[in-house]
């Protein structure tokens, strides 16, 4: 004992009274990481559930908190028998089972988009509120590689009392460990303030596992159920690495172990009270062999404490943040600045994994547009047919496994690509199968035979917004003539595309918002009369040409136009030279190519890059030698095609046959082709540049980037999106190590950089990783592939050897600032383009729905939810045994409204938007109930009520029917319509 008083001394701690130390028992369960959720709930998931409700039902002192609900659901509907029903609810009734975030998985918060955030909380919260009439009200984020300012801002508006993170970048830990700044009010948002102001703790340099160094056994500390085993848990119990028993001979040197460490935590923070996380990943699968040696060992440190200074006990996080909150301390307000990037040591900068796994992030987007799609279009549907005959109960099953899904892949090692190549395949698998339903599912709602030689199509327009599209059909014959609804023939053009089979038919569309139009096109074997209305456009192909260092370049200039830009190409390199905003009257001069960061795979010979980090050898190196052009001039899109290749054509092509060879030789490595909008003298569709790339297959121990130089003064300031919600200004930052991959950060829907003058703006329909390593130069990473001889690395199969091509799509604009103040919303209408499909089953026309500029409809679905909407109503029917309804809930909508932009960065839209929500939706139907909730929907707003760290108003809030929505808020009601 007088050996710990020394160390209190040399700690510098000052005991007021004895510590508080809240032991929060918890396992932590990636939902897909080395093993599939399959094996995960074989191997050790749902033991844990099993084994901690019986272990908490023998105790009354012991607690648990449940993080992940996937594994919990899993384990809910296919596993616990009636027993564990009933003690389930009863531990939840004690208190002493408590459920934390309540989402369907730990979310990562780099490369996630803000609707697949809320998408998976909402998921979570409702089965839980459903099930039990239990709202989550704080968050355990330990294990997310960085932490985004959206997230608080979110958890915020579910009704969350307080926020926990743990993995932020480990210098600036030490610093806030030091000066005890681990604890702060986060204001995440600089547009809401304090109606958003969230509690935050970080967890200190141990983390959320239990210290793991004993210094009298081998063994790791406190983990008495051992390690688990994959595939199959052993029949014996006996698991590896399983530490000491707690005994009367190590008693006292486990008591003295922990309470060193307790102390040592508890210099760190302002107040008595430690939370001290017990448990680790897979861990409580044996709960009964776990609280039979932590029993005694909480009950012979309370025995001591005043000899040990310190006293413990079983808590859930509720019951540590009241504590915490109780103390009445005023806490250090941090605004909306995020913890973004990562890194854990010098050469350990966690910015890879935001370009890791490019195809799983694509696919994961994809689906997640087409659910909203699907969503809206099914709202729509009910509300207007409730009694159609597309089957309610069918179609919700569909909508619900597309939700399942997308929110299982926004998993911290899901959507990341930081897990084995077999859970990024079972990820794909499970979004591609519920797509499929999906897609039936619209197939149901829009269908109609076709005729030989026509195709029907719809066009529908996912956005609360009136658009114009140009959107692409892929056909098989080059002559074909579109008409609209009305018969009338409307502008088109057949372009060839890659393929020699097939062709790009480009349409122009006009929609209203929610609405879809009709187009009939016509295919014919010959080309059709004289002022036809469809275009046809040709490839005119230009030589492939070497380019290196010496070339003289800037000689002869080909220019192409539209109404706004001059887009000049150097035929000397076949590569862009500069653009001119011809509205503007200027020119910033720009090229764009790709290059190659070579990395290091072998561990003895220094830092390595893999699914997580990003460790550049040194500078990037140029990806190509030669470059092909081709350009498809047309009258509604005429397209740049420009194809890279690693080797020099050579001496050889001074020989014909040799030439004719090397010219068709089409293993170019990587390809963009830039689509330019024409016959648009004005507005956003004008400004537009579409760029689809194709990227690999890549020599391994290579991270692809493509890298734009501009004329731009910016200064190396770069802006990125924290989730899509809002712009986070990334000033360079010089260290003395990894300053290039420091200096990286994750792009989810847009990036742009800027001077005086100009801005470019890069918006994206999946997420990379973004910087400026120079000025004027905006860098993207957008493929990866590695491999390295780490022994952890492959000993879990977590190497990234993705040999995969993959075919991103980026939409650039350049122009005054004025001009590109849009980029919210053009990065909604790029997640979101128009969805075709089949002519649709009704013929009667669909009312548009559109909401003001700086407003977005985010959601608009048929839940399904069976919980009354009524919290007094919806406990007395679970008490009583009687659900909420016999089914699900099919008239109740949810909808959530998001202003777009903060205050002051715009002086029209910027301002706050006051609707009547009867007048907006009666483009639905009529709307006859209007209740506001929390985020996910669980808490009527006027009955939520969130602890207060710091004096804050409420804002004012419209009434009846008349809804104002301030800068950067997300609203979310309950509509009821009147059935037609």
């Amino acid at each position: 004992l007088s050996g710990l008083d020394l160390q209190r001394s040399e700690w510098g701690f000052q005991l007021n009274g004895p510590i508080q130390t809240f032991v929060i028992p918890h396992s932590h369960m990636d939902v897909g990481w080395v093993y599939t959720i399959q094996e995960s709930m074989h191997a050790y998931a749902a033991n844990v559930y099993s084994s901690v409700t019986e272990a908490l039902t023998q105790n009354k002192q012991r607690k648990f908190i449940a993080v992940e609900q996937e594994f919990f659901r899993l384990w809910w509907d296919s596993v616990a028998t009636d027993k564990h029903k009933k003690q389930v609810r009863q531990l939840l009734k004690e208190s002493r089972l408590e459920f934390i975030i309540g989402g369907q998985v730990m979310h990562d918060e780099a490369v996630t988009d803000l609707d697949d955030e809320i998408l998976q909380l909402t998921e979570g919260h409702g089965f839980l509120y459903e099930t039990f009439g239990v709202r989550p009200r704080f968050s355990w984020h330990v294990d997310p590689f960085g932490a985004s300012a959206t997230t608080p801002v979110l958890f915020a508006l579910a009704g969350f009392h307080a926020h926990l993170i743990s993995r932020i970048d480990y210098d600036l830990k030490d610093v806030m460990q030091k000066s005890k700044k681990l604890q702060f009010v986060w204001r995440g948002s600089p547009s809401l303030k304090e109606q958003q102001e969230i509690f935050t703790h970080t967890m200190d340099q141990f983390s959320y596992c239990t210290p793991s160094h004993l210094p009298f056994s081998n063994s790791s500390g406190f983990y008495w159920n051992g390690v688990a085993l994959f595939p199959d848990p052993p029949k014996n119990g006996i698991y590896p690495n399983m530490s000491l028993p707690v005994t009367k001979e190590t008693l006292h040197s486990y008591a003295k172990t922990m309470v060193q460490n307790i102390q040592q935590r508890a210099a760190w923070f302002r107040t008595n009270h430690v939370l001290w996380p017990w448990g680790c990943d897979k861990q409580f699968y044996n709960s009964s062999v776990q609280f039979a040696n932590m029993d005694p060992l909480v009950e012979y440190i309370n025995q001591n404490s005043k000899e040990f200074g310190v006293t413990v006990q079983y808590a859930t996080l509720s019951e540590y943040f009241q504590a915490v909150h109780q103390s009445n301390l005023t806490w250090e307000v941090r605004g909306s600045e995020d913890f973004l990037p990562y890194s854990t040591e010098p050469f350990q900068a966690w910015t890879g994994f935001y370009a890791s796994r490019n195809v799983l992030k694509g696919i994961a987007r994809r689906a997640s547009s087409q659910l909203h799609a699907a969503e809206t279009l099914f709202t729509r549907y009910r509300v207007s047919y409730p009694d159609g005959p597309v089957p309610k109960e069918e179609a919700l099953q569909k909508l619900k496994a597309l939700r399942w899904a997308v929110s299982e892949v926004q998993h911290h090692d899901g959507i990341t690509g930081t897990e084995s190549p077999k859970v990024s395949d079972m990820y794909i698998e499970h979004l591609t199968q519920a797509m499929m339903g999906v897609e039936e599912l619209l197939a149901a709602l829009f269908l109609l035979p076709q005729t030989l030689g026509t195709q029907h199509i719809i066009v529908y327009n996912p956005l609360a917004w009136n658009t114009t599209a140009i959107i692409n059909v892929t056909v098989t014959l080059p002559m074909a003539t579109v008409f609209d609804d009305q018969g009338q023939a409307i502008p088109a053009q057949v372009s060839s595309a890659d393929s020699n089979t097939t062709y790009d038919l480009f349409i122009v569309v006009n929609l209203g918002g929610l609405q879809h139009r009709k187009y009939l096109i016509k295919f014919s074997e010959k080309p059709g009369k004289e002022g036809s209305s469809t275009h046809h456009a040709w490839v005119v192909s230009f030589k492939r040409l070497n380019v290196s260092q010496e070339l003289k370049t800037g000689r002869r200039l080909l220019p192409v136009l539209n109404e706004c830009y001059k887009i000049m190409l150097d035929q000397d390199t076949n590569l862009l030279h500069s653009i001119t905003d011809r509205h503007e009257k200027r020119t910033v001069r720009m090229s764009q190519d790709f290059w190659e960061y070579q990395v290091n795979g072998n561990v003895s010979a220094g830092p390595i890059s893999d699914n997580y980090i990003f460790s550049a050898n040194g500078s990037a190196v140029r990806a190509y030698k030669a470059v092909k052009m081709e350009i498809v001039p047309g009258k509604i899109v005429t397209e740049i095609r420009q194809y890279f290749y690693r080797s020099n054509i050579g001496w050889l092509t001074l020989i014909m046959d040799c030439v004719r060879r090397e010219e068709a030789d089409e293993d170019y490595t990587y390809s963009v082709t830039t689509r330019i909008p024409q016959s648009f003298p004005s507005g956003r569709l004008c400004y537009r540049l579409e760029q689809s790339y194709s990227l690999g297959p890549l020599v391994v121990n290579t991270e692809a980037v493509l890298r734009i130089k501009t004329s731009l003064k910016n200064n190396r300031t770069l802006f990125t999106d924290d989730n899509g919600y809002q712009m986070m200004k990334r000033p360079s930052r010089t260290f003395v190590n990894d300053t290039v991959a420091r200096n990286y950060y994750p792009m989810v829907r847009m990036a742009y950089i800027e001077d005086d003058s100009s801005r470019l703006v890069l918006l994206s329909e999946r997420a990379h990783g973004a910087s400026s390593q120079s000025e004027g130069e905006l860098e993207v990473m957008l493929h990866r592939r590695l491999w390295n001889n780490q022994e952890w690395t492959l000993g879990y199969n977590l190497t990234l050897n993705d040999s995969s091509v993959v075919r991103p799509v980026l939409w650039m604009t350049l122009g005054s600032l004025a001009a590109t103040s849009l980029y919210q919303r053009e990065a909604l209408e790029l997640q979101h383009r128009p969805v075709v499909m089949k002519e649709p089953r009704t013929g009667s026309p669909i009312r548009p729905v559109v909401l003001p500029d700086n407003l977005h409809l985010l959601t608009l679905s048929v839940p399904g939810w069976f919980y009354n909407s009524n919290h007094t109503l919806h406990l007395r029917n679970m008490e009583t045994g009687t659900p909420g309804s016999t089914q699900p809930d099919y008239d109740r909508v949810l909808l959530r409204i998001m202003h777009l932009y903060e205050k002051g960065e715009d002086p029209v839209l910027s301002q706050p938007s006051t609707i009547n929500m009867k007048e907006v939706l009666r483009g639905m139907g009529e709307v006859r109930v209007l209740e506001e909730r929390s985020l996910t929907g669980t808490w009527d707003i006027s009955d939520l009520q969130r602890w207060k760290w710091k004096a804050s108003e409420d804002p004012g809030r419209g009434e009846s029917f008349n809804v104002t929505i301030s800068p950067k808020e997300i609203r979310t009601f309950f509509v009821y319509f009147k059935l037609k």
